[in-house]
């Protein structure tokens, strides 16, 4: 039995922040208000004879079917469903809440790793680890970790690269 066996395909272990949860709240929350505001720009402005009457009461129903899967469901279900891990030979993610992405990348294929932090982020106490690699998928994201923890993993990450590219050479 080799020892470069590939690792297992398996849920990673750990969920993000519950702070996401809050952030992702905050983003529905403001698309509601963006997507309000353009359906009552439209509303108030078109005339009531005008080309399509039955927009007048549709678009506001679908921008508060948008509000109750944007607030009330989707950051519930990402929080469930999104997923994270590192061990000693990999970064695993899982991501999506419709389309489920699930991501193995070997420490020994990292190049770089940063840690990024959005304004949304910033007030959440939230951080995304980036993980750099050379293959043809680019950069791989753990998304709203709560910062110290973004912080510890980008370093510990970053350390065992170098060790690994040290001890190809």
């Amino acid at each position: 039995m080799s020892t470069d066996a590939a690792a297992p395909v398996r849920d990673p272990a750990w969920s993000l922040s519950r702070s996401a949860i809050g952030l992702w709240i905050t983003e529905g929350v403001l698309g509601t208000l963006l997507y309000g505001a353009l359906v009552a720009a439209f509303v108030l402005f078109v005339p009531v004879g005008g080309p399509v009457p039955v927009l007048r009461w549709v678009l506001p129903a679908l921008v508060a079917v948008y509000a109750v899967v944007a607030i009330g469901i989707r950051p519930w279900f990402r929080h469930r469903v999104h997923r994270w891990e590192v061990t000693a030979e990999a970064v695993y993610t899982l991501t999506g809440w419709l389309t489920r992405t699930w991501t193995l990348v070997p420490v020994s294929r990292i190049q770089t790793v940063d840690v990024t932090r959005g304004v949304l982020q910033q007030l959440f106490g939230l951080a995304t680890v980036a993980v750099l690699t050379a293959s043809s998928q680019g950069t791989v994201r753990v998304w709203h970790l709560e910062a110290d923890v973004a912080a510890r993993v980008a370093d510990d990450l970053a350390r065992r690269a170098e060790l690994v590219r040290d001890e190809a050479t």
